[in-house]
């Protein structure tokens, strides 16, 4: 009787493990599949009136592949991610069948887009930059000209004189390819700069977190002076804490079809020694990793190629790009006079953010050591290689900016989010720069920093004056912006302007 009433509870404890096990698998299920749910932003299908299908659709997505539209737009991001401010893993999306994005190189080819054009007159002209209608009366003009002079030096040096391209508002020079960014810089040489028989390749670096939108302005800006997109995202903020690789899955999901070409992708899997206890270390290793590991990627280089690098809220104007691109005769490094504005357009801050942000690829590597940082510095005069590389280019270089601080050669829209965008931010932000404004709890409420957008001030209490600006005023906003007004309205109008206190 003992005997058979000791098995009994035997087979009981049994039962109870195996129901335990099978409850603890159920309720890890059950947290992997919520968890998953939250990162692909599907929450809102289960709460929202859907039918079988869809929720067919959303298991079969989760338990066997994710595709690209699986993942989560912009506001979505905005919605689950920012708010929450907590850790997502990953959703990877398969490298496609010819290589890894992160490993691929990029091959530098000439340009040739006939930038230039021989009028009938005999002048070289840019062509964006004349008024071929005044061209063809000009022409006319000096087909008088030298009916009227007999000698035929006479007819050269009037011809000197009078074979220039007519041109149009806001190109200058005998040309008409030197922009009015330029024309009105400190550039000693403007007036004796020559144009290339073939155009300079130009490289643009970029780090990115989650400007998207500005992004996109760049990318239309710059679309047809730039040759190659150095672009360099991280599954680290610079606060050290892990994130989705959201570029990554924009590009692979079709978003950047139109500039894919020429996109190359940089990925930095790890987070800098020391980052964490100083957040300047970490500021700058992202844009070291960023030249070094996307500059040996790129093949094709030549010595005076342009080196472009800016922060993703760093937007330069085309024009003054593409004088760099097809001009001869200017020093380096260059700067670029930047509107300033702060959570968008709207708010103009005073002067100009002028940046270094260019030079040959030849200083780059022989100055700077192939560093971006290094370049973003002033103190380029005082590094090892740079009296040896003046004296071996012949030329004393001067540095100057493109633009004036009258005169915007881009735009510089700091802190340009939605408020998701902005708390994101801040709890993004490196452990520098102090104070750091993400550390404080009510600085993070989404009421105190829609107020900070309404009134344009700053997490400190302070309420600068900034003056009034109007979206039809001269560079108030990248062309593409303000060409997809409504899209983009909560960068080009105070969207709080009408709230009350």
């Amino acid at each position: 009787m003992g005997r058979s009433h000791m098995s009994v509870r035997i087979r009981i404890r049994r039962h109870k493990v195996f129901l335990l096990c099978l409850l603890g698998i159920c309720v890890i299920s059950f947290l992997h599949y919520y968890k998953a749910l939250h990162n692909i932003s599907l929450l809102q299908e289960l709460s929202s009136s859907s039918t079988h299908l869809k929720t067919l659709k959303m298991f079969s997505g989760i338990f066997w592949s994710f595709t690209a539209s699986d993942f989560p737009s912009q506001q979505d991001l905005y919605k689950h991610s920012y708010l929450k401010a907590r850790t997502y893993s990953n959703v990877i999306l398969p490298d496609p069948p010819d290589g890894k994005l992160h490993e691929r190189t990029f091959v530098l080819h000439d340009d040739s887009t006939p930038f230039f054009i021989h009028t009938k007159s005999g002048a070289l002209c840019f062509r964006e930059g004349t008024d071929m209608a005044a061209s063809t009366s000009h022409r006319r003009l000096l087909q008088h000209h030298k009916k009227k002079n007999s000698s035929k030096d006479d007819t050269i040096n009037a011809g000197e004189k009078v074979v220039q391209c007519p041109c149009r508002q806001g190109w200058h020079g005998p040309h008409c390819g030197i922009p009015t960014v330029v024309y009105h810089s400190n550039l000693p040489s403007k007036l004796k700069v020559t144009p290339r028989k073939v155009p300079r390749r130009v490289i643009n670096a970029i780090n990115i977190n989650h400007e998207f939108d500005l992004l996109h302005a760049r990318f239309h800006e710059l679309a047809d002076a730039v040759d190659v997109f150095l672009v360099c995202e991280s599954n680290f903020t610079a606060y050290g804490q892990s994130r989705p690789l959201y570029f990554r899955h924009m590009i692979l999901n079709g978003t950047f079809d139109y500039i894919k070409h020429k996109i190359l992708y940089i990925f930095l899997d790890h987070f800098p020694d020391g980052g964490h206890a100083d957040g300047w270390i970490a500021d700058d290793y992202l844009r070291t990793y960023l030249t070094k590991n996307g500059m040996s990627r790129v093949q094709g280089l030549k010595a005076d190629d342009v080196f472009l690098i800016d922060d993703a809220d760093e937007i330069p104007a085309r024009d003054g790009i593409l004088f760099l691109k097809l001009y001869d005769g200017w020093t380096e490094p260059v700067g670029i006079h930047m509107r300033k504005s702060l959570y968008g357009f709207y708010w103009r801050q005073f002067g100009t953010l002028n940046i270094l942000s260019a030079c040959t690829v030849d200083m780059l590597f022989k100055v700077y050591k192939g560093d971006g940082i290094l370049l973003r510095r002033r103190t380029y005069y005082s590094l090892s290689g740079f009296r040896e590389y003046e004296n071996s280019s012949g030329r004393i270089l001067i540095p100057w900016a493109i633009g004036s601080p009258i005169h915007y050669a881009g735009w510089h829209c700091s802190w340009c989010f939605k408020p998701e965008g902005i708390y994101y931010k801040l709890i993004s932000a490196q452990n520098g720069d102090f104070p750091r404004w993400g550390d404080y709890g009510e600085k993070r409420d989404i009421r105190y920093i829609k107020g900070l957008i309404r009134t344009g001030g700053w997490f400190d209490g302070s309420v600068p004056n900034y003056p009034p600006t109007d979206p039809k005023e001269h560079m108030y906003a990248p062309k593409y912006i303000l060409d997809n007004y409504k899209k983009y309205q909560y960068l080009l109008e105070n969207p709080y302007a009408k709230e009350k206190h």
